[in-house]
């Protein structure tokens, strides 16, 4: 039981340690906001390309059914 306990209290001293040391680490919130910002543009500028490909795809789509549509009477 001895052993557990030391053994225990070793490791909430380590990691509270570990904790102190983590807040003294500095986070780049601004470049990494402006990174996340540039992220998003970009996914917003494929989602664009990738809409106006479905709309093409459809009206190349229903020109055909109507292509067809003609040919066959």
């Amino acid at each position: 039981i001895t052993i557990f306990f030391y053994l225990f209290s070793h490791v909430i001293i380590a990691l509270y340690f570990r904790t102190i040391v983590a807040k003294g680490y500095y986070f780049p919130k601004d470049m990494h906001e402006t990174e996340l910002d540039l992220f998003a543009n970009e996914i917003n500028k494929r989602e664009k390309l990738i809409d106006s490909v479905y709309k093409i795809t459809d009206a190349a789509m229903n020109l055909n059914a109507t292509d067809l549509a003609r040919d066959k009477s």
